[in-house]
């Protein structure tokens, strides 16, 4: 969210007028500016300096709003004086709200703040992917917080571990003070909310997971009879007595219909049901649609099934016999620190791989008998 234009306008104006008092007490700059709009057209880096100087010398706040250099009103010497309470650091961008950005300061404990930003939006200032780590200096402005219009961002990524610390410093920082709004921030931390009393849920019993398990194996035989084959009904049941033997069972949430769809998407994208060139074939919006339930619904409980299972295409565990031979997967096994192909591999190399369960077989003993 932005301030208004004249919100903008009026913010500048104090802002220009304080930092060129401050290089003229301080002498900053070696060419001193001789207006506030001269310090305006400076580099960033020179205006930073000055900034920096302020931060050093807060006590010079007080003495611009007693000299009172640029004629200015007794509301708007009020918002200068409030800048005695600014925030300066580095912070994170943590995250875009509705009313406003919430930048999480790097101290400890964090403190989550809620900032408007000035005539550009903070995604055009430092890109929209969040968090990014920032050093500003934040202002009380009308009763909200702003930052000063310098900003240096940091070119770092941030990998899931500090995604998650962050994530928790945020809730903390939620739960200590709520997100500070305006400075300065209350000394009181709010008070601890009681937390609700959840009741126990009853585990569900062994007659309602076979209940569950069984509406669903219905579900799949009668579609594997209708459009695959027996290899794919034996694959999908096999699949959905695994889901119905994990704690808690995901069958026993959700529409047995959508189940019955990602149990055979699932089965299906591991052995290419959806290439046109195999037999069978079928799309994931047909088997949707056969078994009663939506695509998206579908697409859900294949995502379930997949990360629960770590299931990928080609995964030798859920490969139709008829195509295990076909798998490079199922042979590709490392021998003396070489990936090898065991089907073109010795045969006594064979035989050990098979006896270890590495194989489900030996080829040359299926070709026989076939």
């Amino acid at each position: 969210m932005l301030l208004t234009p004249q919100d903008v306008e009026l913010f500048f104006r104090l802002h220009r007028a304080l930092m060129f008092f401050v290089n003229q007490r301080l002498k900053v700059i070696a060419d001193n500016p001789a207006t506030p709009e001269d310090f305006a057209a400076r580099s960033p880096e020179v205006r930073l300096k000055v900034r920096d100087a302020l931060n050093a010398n807060l006590d010079l706040i007080e003495s611009f709003v007693a000299e009172n250099p640029a004629h200015l009103s007794d509301d708007d010497l009020a918002i200068v004086r409030s800048w005695r309470h600014l925030e300066t650091g580095k912070f994170y961008v943590f995250r875009e709200l509705k009313k406003y950005t919430v930048f999480l300061s790097t101290t400890s404990p964090a403190i989550a703040y809620g900032v408007l930003a000035l005539s550009q939006p903070f995604e055009e200032l430092i890109g929209p992917y969040l968090p990014v780590l920032t050093q500003t200096v934040l202002l009380p402005f009308k009763g909200m917080i702003v930052y000063d219009g310098l900003m240096s961002s940091y070119n770092i990524s941030f990998g899931p571990g500090i995604r998650r610390n962050l994530n928790q410093d945020f809730k903390d920082a939620k739960a200590r003070h709520g997100i500070v709004t305006s400075l300065p921030m209350s000394a009181t931390p709010l008070p601890l909310k009681a937390p609700k009393p959840r009741p126990i849920p009853m585990p569900p019993s062994r007659e309602e997971k076979d209940e569950a398990l069984g509406v669903v194996i219905g579900l799949l035989d009668q579609f594997c009879k209708e459009h695959l084959n027996e290899e794919y009904a034996v694959l999908c049941r096999e699949l959905a007595e695994k889901l119905a033997r994990k704690r808690p069972s995901p069958l026993l949430h959700g529409s047995p219909n959508a189940w019955a769809s990602g149990i055979v998407r699932a089965v299906g994208g591991v052995n290419f049901l959806h290439d046109k060139s195999q037999t069978p074939y079928m799309r994931s919006t047909d088997i949707d649609h056969y078994l009663g339930t939506s695509p998206s619904s579908g697409a859900a409980k294949l995502a379930v099934i997949r990360k629960m299972l770590k299931m990928y295409q080609l995964d030798p565990n859920w490969t139709l016999p008829s195509r295990l031979e076909d798998n490079p997967m199922v042979w590709m096994l490392q021998v003396n620190g070489f990936m090898v192909d065991v089907r073109h591999a010795p045969r006594e190399v064979q035989e050990i791989a098979f006896n270890k369960g590495l194989i489900p077989y030996i080829p040359a003993d299926r070709q026989k008998g076939e």
